[in-house]
């Protein structure tokens, strides 16, 4: 189990405000899966609401539970104009208690999948890093040599950039440190998923991708590219890469994304974070302790 001194737990009082505002045009009927509401429910003290308006009328949606608290929005609409807009206030939590690991959950995160190819990065992840005993050193030396050899380039990488592309180009965006991150972990039998979270701190403004690990049996939360305090993040989807949290998927019809605008703050300042201490995307369990 992981020490005391190995966490980081302290993030500042107040709330996060966190919102996403997407507009689309629907050349047919058509139907989406929408992943922008923060993970969890109106129980948790949070208040949030969901507007979505198709030619000018307000509709409804679907809402399909998700992995790790996660909720997709299924709407429907006819061809025309749609407008969405989240909007979030959750308390920011002191300590985050990280979430137990499932054996479905770690057989899941340590396959291949469409972005994270890590059977072809064996190789080299095991001459890199396949002498490091323990998944907490092996995924801090990880972190650390892709944000040493990863450029964060916007524009540098598309829809289809794989953990490998990232690799040899050597340049890429915060979805790609976060594949790359995953796959050379995956390499060598560290569990690895993605994250889709709001990240207050971050510049320019996006929705913002991270990587967890399994440390001693809980998911960790890892940021390679270190451009926002991880204490902050806000959950929104979770799943085993990009494929599977993506903020929008045209489920049936033809829809055309039109503008993107997030934005997330923390009431206060931002926290310091040295990105090599634990912490977890996970709010707090009233009475986690570590002896537990």
């Amino acid at each position: 189990m992981p020490n005391k001194t190995d966490t980081l737990t302290l993030a500042p009082p107040g709330e996060r405000h966190v919102t996403c505002e997407l507009t689309f045009e629907a050349t047919t009927a058509a139907s989406l899966a929408l992943q922008i509401a923060a993970a969890g429910t109106t129980g948790d003290g949070r208040t949030e609401t969901l507007d979505l308006v198709s030619n000018g009328v307000p509709v409804g949606a679907s809402v399909v539970p998700a992995l790790a608290g996660g909720r997709e929005h299924v709407v429907h609409v006819l061809p025309g104009p749609l407008t969405v807009r989240y909007e979030a206030a959750l308390a920011t939590p002191a300590t985050r208690a990280p979430a137990p690991v499932t054996e479905r959950g770690r057989a899941d995160a340590l396959r291949p999948s469409r972005y994270c190819p890590s059977d072809r990065l064996e190789g080299f992840a095991r001459s890199h890093f396949g002498a490091i005993t323990t998944n907490l050193d092996r995924t801090r030396a990880i972190c650390e040599y892709v944000h040493e050899h990863v450029a964060y380039l916007p524009g540098s990488s598309g829809p289809t950039t794989d953990a490998v592309d990232t690799l040899l180009a050597g340049a890429g965006v915060c979805r790609d440190f976060a594949h790359l991150v995953a796959a050379l972990c995956r390499a060598v039998q560290v569990p690895a998923r993605v994250a889709a979270v709001y990240a207050p701190g971050l510049s320019p403004m996006d929705l913002h991708m991270v990587t967890e690990t399994e440390i001693d049996g809980s998911w960790w939360v890892w940021d390679a590219t270190r451009l926002a305090p991880r204490q902050s993040l806000v959950r929104v989807a979770t799943g085993r890469d990009a494929a599977d949290i993506a903020f929008s998927t045209v489920l049936s019809g033809h829809v055309e994304l039109g503008e993107v605008a997030v934005s997330a703050v923390v009431a206060g300042d931002l926290p310091g974070d040295d990105h090599t201490r634990l912490t977890s995307l996970d709010e707090p369990a009233p009475a986690y302790r570590w002896d537990q």
